[in-house]
């Protein structure tokens, strides 16, 4: 028998050391594809960014405490100003008495005047 060569033993190792590297990045690959990975990453990224922007929002509630609630003020009235404006709509119709509804004036019917006709005058002067 014939011992193989040994380049050919080498390159063959080489062979099963890169397959296996490629179906270890291909598994790889997957996980990283996978619709659930993907949506717990998103999930995770959103949760460290809302984090991150908690804590700078505190800081400056903290450095400014009296613009910060200047601020959250506007924005209450802002975003309640209809449900404001019908309770203030409210109140205000309660303490006005009920008005009354206005009574109909009956004017006095006057007879026409006669209205003068400048033909029949002037017929009448000749005549």
């Amino acid at each position: 028998m014939t011992r193989p060569d040994p380049s050919i033993v080498a390159a063959r190792a080489e062979v099963e050391r890169t397959r296996t590297r490629l179906i270890d990045t291909a598994r790889e690959l997957q996980e990283r594809i996978n619709p659930r990975t993907l949506a717990r990453d998103a999930w995770e990224g959103a949760k460290e960014k809302g984090a991150g922007l908690a804590e700078d929002a505190v800081d400056a509630v903290r450095k400014r405490p009296l613009v910060a609630g200047g601020v959250i003020a506007a924005l209450a009235l802002f975003l309640g100003r209809d449900p404001l404006m019908d309770m203030a709509a409210k109140v205000l119709k309660s303490k006005d008495p009920p008005a009354k509804p206005a009574k109909a004036t009956k004017r006095p019917v006057r007879a026409a005047k006669p209205r003068k006709n400048s033909r029949s005058n002037a017929k009448e002067s000749v005549g």
